[in-house]
């Protein structure tokens, strides 16, 4: 068996003002518990088995009824730079975990639409989206309708969730449906009470699981609301609008609610109608449409960026608050986590997304 004795990989060597986190050292087949199911969680319980972990997901709810499996599926690294000033300055990392998209989706056959993404609106709204473009460093072309970038991509979220579940279980990790509700000194205590032994725990819960790691206490819950149409649009751009994004196809999606500080999973109407009215400005003709409400939660940090690498709790990894790029940064935060856990370099990205970045 290879021993993973790397202590800086768990913080030994990554002190922040002379605060240190303890060692810790893996074998190969060691078993790592991973909390949450959705992208960071399938695709890190997917490499991990690949490299001959015994991996374990816990997540109590339904696969595909999380905020992954109801995700537009954006690979959008132009979009979010653009219209989540949050994100304004973050293209290159966008881009870098776009780009590792491209032989992981080849891998799993998981399809990749690469349309690209439109914008339409009046004069005063191009103008502005063209100088957060050119701000942002981002790819793009006016057209007779408004704008286009051929950076951006996307998936069918809740196909791709599923293709990372059978792949994983094929590589040897198996799925439970209960929580996680606490992690000290190598064991899981579960939500039905039952303790499991493991050497180290993967947090990839998304907006809960603050309990597991102090770290996460500093993310902000976001509860989004999409409404899905019952009325095929032919595939293309995905389009965007002030206020609006409309992603076609079988079943289109219009979104989506940016609602901080609540993580409750209740439909609203009153608060998704103005996506519907700003979806039917665009395209008229989606007032004729049948819809439904899906919700999902998120959360974020306070720079737009996740929380990846060893929490102050010995044994646990993070690997949480996505913020609107769960998708997106999937493949490359699986990387970095299999790099901690293995004593290999997390990459260049390792210093933005530390979880312990925003101490004083």
């Amino acid at each position: 068996m290879r021993r993973f004795t790397d202590r800086k990989a768990f913080g030994l060597d990554l002190c922040a003002a002379g605060r240190c986190l303890p060692p810790m050292i893996l074998q190969s087949g060691a078993r790592v518990a991973i909390a949450g199911a959705g992208a960071f969680g399938s695709a890190t319980a997917l490499i991990l088995s690949r490299l001959g972990f015994e991996v374990t997901v816990f997540d109590p709810a339904p696969p595909g009824e999380n905020a992954s499996g109801v995700a537009a599926g954006m690979l959008a690294p132009a979009a979010e730079a653009v219209f989540d000033k949050i994100s304004r300055g973050h293209l290159p990392v966008l881009r870098r975990a776009r780009e590792r998209w491209t032989p992981f989706a080849q891998d799993l056959g998981i399809a990749l639409d690469r349309s690209g993404l439109a914008v339409e609106g009046d004069a005063d709204f191009l103008a502005e989206v063209e100088a957060a473009l050119v701000e942002a460093g981002a790819r793009f072309e006016r057209t007779a309708k408004g704008l286009f970038s051929d950076e951006d991509w996307r998936l069918d979220a809740r196909q791709a969730l599923a293709i990372l579940r059978e792949a994983a279980i094929a590589a040897g990790a198996r799925f439970d449906a209960r929580g996680v509700a606490a992690f000290d000194q190598g064991r899981a205590r579960l939500d039905d009470g039952e303790v499991l032994a493991f050497d180290a725990l993967v947090v990839a819960t998304g907006g809960g699981g603050r309990e597991l790691a102090p770290e996460l206490g500093g993310l902000t819950p976001i509860k989004g609301q999409i409404l899905r149409l019952d009325t095929a649009m032919a595939d293309g751009p995905v389009l965007r609008g002030k206020g609006v994004y409309i992603a076609p196809g079988p079943r289109p999606a219009i979104g989506a609610t940016m609602e901080a500080g609540r993580e409750d999973r209740q439909a609203d109407p009153a608060v998704a109608e103005p996506l519907r009215l700003a979806a039917e400005r665009l395209r008229p003709e989606l007032a004729r449409a049948g819809a439904v409400i899906e919700v999902g939660v998120r959360a974020s940090t306070s720079d737009g960026l996740p929380l990846v690498g060893p929490s102050r709790v010995p044994g646990v990894i993070l690997a949480a608050g996505a913020r609107r790029n769960g998708w997106l940064l999937a493949p490359l935060v699986a990387d970095m986590v299999a790099a901690y856990l293995t004593d290999a370099d997390p990459g260049e990205d390792a210093a933005a997304f530390d979880p312990r970045r925003f101490e004083g």
